[in-house]
């Protein structure tokens, strides 16, 4: 599940790296990507301003997919907090997660000083004049760090022609992400925090601080922007890899924290 304005088409090669990655450990493995309500094939729903209205709608794609039992989760910046609400709320659904650069009160309140402009600013591109070029290039720079331009832009404007997504939707799931608080109580399942310390748009220490709450691992790229999986999708598969093997060789369950 990605994040503010973006559709699981956004998530370029990642998929790919970690489908292989999964495989090798766990060969009947099936990757499904879940698009938020208002983006991608959602883009005509009107997404909710509260996260669990939206764990809601991704329940309910999943039971129409005919996905039934368990499920492991991956979630960016807003998918992060929807992994979080679901695990908490329903606990026998979600086997294990991982966050990606989450952004989640209270523990984000420490460091939030400049995140609520950085936001203002994704807002304001999706109002701008800017011709579609113009404007992807702006979110590309303000979410990468290691990305070319020329790698991604022209599949981010064919998603663009394909799936538009309205000002409304955007201000929406803004909103939803700004609302949420979670719970200090770490979830029931197992999570791993991955991060990028050269995030502009989240403090990585949000993600420090989660990792100390709840005991999760954490591992944290030096160099990478806010939009981890698109700037070094390899690194991303193999530390969700490393993280299930080394769970398999110190003999923990599925669904068991240690």
């Amino acid at each position: 599940m990605r994040g503010v304005s973006r559709e699981s088409g956004h998530w370029g090669v990642f998929p790919d790296h970690l489908r292989r990655s999964l495989r090798e450990l766990q060969p009947a493995s099936q990757l499904l990507m879940l698009d938020l309500p208002g983006t991608g094939s959602k883009r005509r729903e009107v997404s909710p301003m509260q996260v669990s209205a939206i764990v809601e709608a991704c329940r309910l794609e999943l039971r129409n997919r005919g996905v039934r039992g368990p499920v492991s989760l991956v979630g960016m910046s807003l998918g992060a907090a929807v992994l979080t609400d679901w695990a908490n709320r329903y606990p026998e659904e979600v086997e294990a997660g991982v966050l990606i650069n989450p952004s989640l009160r209270p523990f984000s309140e420490l460091f939030r000083k400049s995140q609520p402009l950085n936001y203002l600013g994704l807002l304001l591109l999706s109002l701008s004049r800017f011709g579609a070029r113009m404007r992807e290039e702006r979110v590309l720079r303000l979410t990468t760090r290691l990305t070319p331009p020329q790698a991604v832009i022209d599949r981010w404007l064919e998603l663009q022609r394909q799936h538009p997504l309205g000002v409304r939707n955007t201000a929406r799931q803004l909103i939803a992400s700004l609302r949420y608080r979670a719970s200090r109580t770490r979830p029931a399942a197992p999570m791993l925090l991955l991060c990028s310390k050269a995030d502009g748009l989240v403090d990585w220490r949000c993600s420090q601080a989660i990792s100390r709450a709840w005991g999760a691992p954490l591992r944290l790229h030096t160099r990478a922007g806010h939009d981890l999986p698109l700037d070094d999708p390899q690194w991303v598969a193999r530390a969700v890899a490393e993280w299930l093997r080394d769970r398999s060789i110190q003999g923990v369950e599925p669904g068991e924290w240690h």
